[in-house]
């Protein structure tokens, strides 16, 4: 008999509307690293939501076994407690409180009746060590870049004894240095026996850190196979249901020699004098596909959130949209322009998280759906349809909250809401940041179609298979400053490596 750290049998989910889980079973042996995949919507975190007791026992039908035993956990404490700890994508750090505070924020080390600092401090130590972070333990969250404040909310999860560590997309906002700090502790903690469930669209670390992988598909258990009779291609397959031709559907357009943006030596400068971008010059033509690579921190989002007026920096240099000089202060300013920007953070800035997907889709262009100064609800809810019908969302109702959709939904209402303000020039940054492959896939074929339409895209991407995959043109940053341009052709990883590392053109 195999010896299962956890068993999910027959698990049955439903919302008002939506069967989100139909009979699914999941087992997992103890000391494996075991990957849940699937398509957004799949059911991979509601699983993992009623495994934590955020769906408490009773709001579910079917039976969980942790180390072979039947637990019905009606809170999360109840299943910390059981040994499950999850670390959820929206970290739950207190950015005000000291990393060591954070570690063992509901379960201090204490000297009866007082908090034992001294303690505290000594034992967050020992566990930064153990993770590989060399850090003061006294140093505040919130001064910590997103990368490492996700390995200080792993290591959170490890002091509460955990067996069982669920960590849904891990790496989305990591560095490549800080990946490697993950990889290296996963293997450690398998080592050590710890089981973890392992949620990620990045198949290349699937298939280099699982033993096993369990797909999902609409609610619904697709397989469970051992990693050596899996290939990215059979994951993909299982997953959306059908063969993927291309993971990026690029389509080859004429060259267009009408240009849409110049930007001249354009410089953006913070109130305490430190340049952030440096008298940086670059075109684009209508139609045209334009990637920007660079490690994080390269300067790529600023560059185009100072472009869009949403940065509060002082900028100087020329920029020229159609030809014509414009002068933008405001995103209010560029909207009238034509330029549109699809933010790396869709649920801070992208999305009004409690606001129905109809609400959502017209706020960028609410003049299109307004008579005599009021807005149409009727009208609204017509545009609103058609808009989301194209981009293929899927929904229970365009009255449903946009929090409640899946990441992949979520990104089709934000570009919903941009495609609906008609611009001239589409931004699109980390477009598919935590997306399955299937509603990528769904998402390169509008960017192709939206540049067939002449509409000029630029894409700022981490990955660097998404910008050479799609890209007509790629240019590469540095510490605020461009360092390389390649054509399509011309382009390899090792080149955009070379120049985004501070080099220059190889």
């Amino acid at each position: 008999m195999e010896d299962y750290a956890l068993q999910m049998r027959n698990i049955t989910k439903e919302f008002p509307g939506v069967k989100a889980l139909e009979n699914v079973s999941f087992s997992v042996r103890k000391g494996e690293i075991h990957a849940l995949c699937g398509e957004n919507g799949a059911g991979k975190s509601t699983l993992m939501k009623i495994l934590s007791g955020v769906y408490p026992f009773g709001t579910f039908d079917g039976e969980i076994l942790v180390n072979g035993k039947s637990v019905e956990f009606k809170t999360i404490k109840e299943s910390q407690e059981a040994g499950v700890s999850i670390i959820y994508q929206e970290l739950a750090l207190v950015e005000e409180l000291s990393i060591a505070e954070n570690l063992f924020l509901s379960h201090e080390l204490m000297r009866s009746p007082i908090i034992n600092w001294n303690k505290i401090y000594v034992e967050a130590q020992k566990w930064l060590t153990k993770i590989g972070l060399n850090i003061d333990p006294q140093v505040k969250v919130g001064s910590l870049p997103v990368g490492k404040q996700q390995l200080i909310e792993i290591c959170k999860a490890l002091t509460q004894n955990t067996e069982i560590l669920i960590l849904d997309e891990p790496t989305a906002a990591l560095t490549e240095s800080d990946v490697e700090i993950l990889i290296n502790l996963l293997n450690d903690l398998r080592s050590e026996g710890v089981t973890c469930i392992y949620i990620s669209h990045k198949l290349g670390e699937v298939m280099s850190l699982a033993d096993t992988v369990t797909i999902l598909r609409d609610g619904q258990t697709v397989s469970t196979d051992s990693i050596e009779n899996l290939t990215e291609d059979n994951i993909i397959t299982k997953m959306v249901g059908r063969e993927l031709t291309e993971l990026f559907p690029y389509e080859k357009r004429p060259e267009s020699t009408e240009g849409i943006l110049e930007v001249q030596n354009y410089s953006l400068t913070e109130k305490s004098g430190d340049r952030i971008i440096s008298d940086v010059s670059f075109h684009l033509k209508k139609g045209e596909i334009l990637g920007f690579s660079g490690l994080m921190g390269a300067g790529r989002s600023e560059l185009f959130m100072g472009l869009f007026g949403g940065m509060a920096a002082e900028s100087s240099g020329n920029v020229a949209i159609d030809g014509k000089p414009v002068m933008i202060k405001t995103p209010a300013d560029a909207i009238k322009e034509g330029l549109a920007y699809v933010s790396e953070d869709r649920k801070r800035y992208g999305l009004v998280l409690g606001m129905s997907i109809t609400k959502n889709t017209t706020l960028a262009a609410l003049n299109k759906v307004m008579k005599l100064k009021v807005i149409d609800q009727a009208m609204e809810i017509k545009v609103a349809d058609e808009i989301t019908y194209k981009m293929n969302l899927k929904a229970p109702t365009l009255e449903a909250q946009v929090g409640k959709l899946s990441g992949g939904n979520q990104q089709k209402v934000v570009l919903s809401k941009w495609l609906l303000s008609q611009p001239k020039i589409l931004v699109l940054d980390e477009p598919t940041r935590g997306i399955d492959v299937g509603a990528k896939y769904e998402i390169y074929k509008i960017i192709n179609e939206l540049a067939a339409q002449g509409v000029g895209i630029v894409i700022i991407s981490s990955e660097l298979p998404e910008v050479l995959g799609m890209s007509d043109r790629i240019i590469v940053m540095a510490e605020g400053k461009i360092t390389g341009e390649f054509t399509r052709e011309e382009a390899t990883q090792e080149k955009i490596m070379v120049c985004a590392t501070g080099g220059k053109n190889p």
